[in-house]
């Protein structure tokens, strides 16, 4: 018999992080605390109500992966061209030195805490694989926080999200060298092409449209050019992670990208962003909580989980603020940089799901990862609210 107990789940997710998320506003923090905080109630943790089991759970899911394509396609149209050209050099060094020193930190940690032989070659991967998880960047519960401060367009937020891309791509590199040193049969160098040649083909796409550029704005202002620019966005997503192994929310921000420069892009934008903001960005928020699941934990995990949940946050914190001081931004500025690339989010599970498909990661390393990627995105719209009050994220 035909189930249809998501039409309850739905019902249930949009009322209680509409709930929630006024609640946060009410106490000075961003409407996502709230949402993120529904799907933590609502899942395994503590009511139960909801699951991501069975049909109904994939559906879920499936939902919550249309919901963060839109977010980011929309963080695409609301991009500043301008600040993002102005603040490339920054996003590139910001992504290098972010990556660099969660890896070291990552594989420090786990060689320390469990006294990794470095003479037995699995166990030496498994200390540096534990690194490349925490490499993982995912910016989408930061676009949210930063929208609703009226903080997404600026030096900071476009530093963010340029870095955030660059991040992704570099992420791909080294989660394949990593993998490869496990198993053969994948090539870094192929992986490399494939990237250049995807690269290749966003410039082959962005060159069209800006040629095209008089053809598509005729039709501002129509509701034609909505439904085509969410069909771009999706086809851009699933070639880039089909084909090329780039996460999906990458070739939706560059697809917002490519339109934000013509005279449709605030329509669309505008357009889409009440479907998301309805049904799709709520089922997304709640998912994340819905994912913490905290039972069959010993005292050694827990400890393990605290050690590398504070790694995971100094070591982005530090690594990016680094990267974006050297390119000039002032000491608050960097530290926003720094707090606004913590969140590992889904990025960071799909490493690690790679990781335990290919014997890199335990079921005793998996729920600690989980923890460390659902804490992350909890504290991330919360320290940005903290460090961008008093006008310090007002940039230029």
């Amino acid at each position: 018999m035909e189930s249809y107990s998501f039409l309850l789940f739905l019902a249930i997710i949009m009322i209680s992080t509409k709930v929630l998320g006024l609640f946060s506003r009410r106490i000075h923090m961003p409407a996502v605390v709230g949402a993120l905080l529904a799907g933590v109630i609502l899942g395994p943790s503590c009511l139960g109500m909801i699951t991501l089991d069975g049909p109904t759970g994939v559906f879920l899911e499936e939902l919550a992966e249309i919901g963060v394509i839109l977010l980011m396609f929309n963080a695409g149209l609301e991009t500043d061209i301008g600040e993002l050209k102005k603040n490339g050099v920054a996003s590139l060094v910001t992504a290098m030195i972010g990556v660099v020193v969660p890896l070291l930190g990552g594989f420090a940690g786990y060689a320390f805490y469990f006294h990794t032989d470095f003479a037995d070659y699995t166990e030496l991967l498994k200390a540096v694989f534990v690194g490349v998880v925490l490499t993982a960047t995912s910016v989408s519960i930061t676009v949210e926080t930063l929208r609703e401060m009226g903080r997404l367009k600026g030096k900071v937020g476009t530093t963010i999200l340029g870095a955030a891309v660059i991040d992704d791509i570099v992420g791909v590199i080294v989660l394949t060298i990593v993998t490869s040193l496990k198993d053969t049969s994948v090539s870094p160098v192929s992986v490399i092409i494939k990237i250049l040649i995807y690269f290749m083909l966003i410039f082959g796409i962005t060159f069209a449209l800006l040629k095209g550029r008089k053809i598509v704005e005729m039709q501002d202002e129509k509701r034609r050019v909505v439904i085509l620019s969410v069909a771009f966005c999706l086809v851009l997503a699933y070639i880039s992670e089909e084909f090329f192994g780039i996460a999906d929310i990458t070739g939706a921000y560059f697809a917002g990208l490519m339109l934000c420069t013509l005279k449709v892009g605030p329509y669309v934008a505008r357009r889409c962003e009440i479907p998301s903001y309805l049904i799709f960005s709520p089922v997304f928020f709640a998912s994340v909580g819905l994912k913490v699941t905290l039972g069959g934990m010993n005292a050694g995990i827990w400890i393990f989980s605290v050690v590398l949940l504070l790694i995971a946050i100094l070591t982005k914190v530090v690594g990016c603020g680094i990267g974006a001081r050297i390119c000039g931004c002032n000491s608050r500025e960097a530290l926003q940089v720094g707090i606004g690339m913590v969140s590992r989010g889904e990025v960071a599970l799909i490493v690690a799901q790679k990781g335990y498909a290919c014997g890199l990661l335990d079921n005793v390393l998996f729920a600690p990862i989980v923890l460390v990627v659902i804490v992350t995105t909890l504290l991330t719209p919360i320290l940005l609210k903290i460090v961008m009050k008093d006008g310090g994220g007002r940039t230029a």
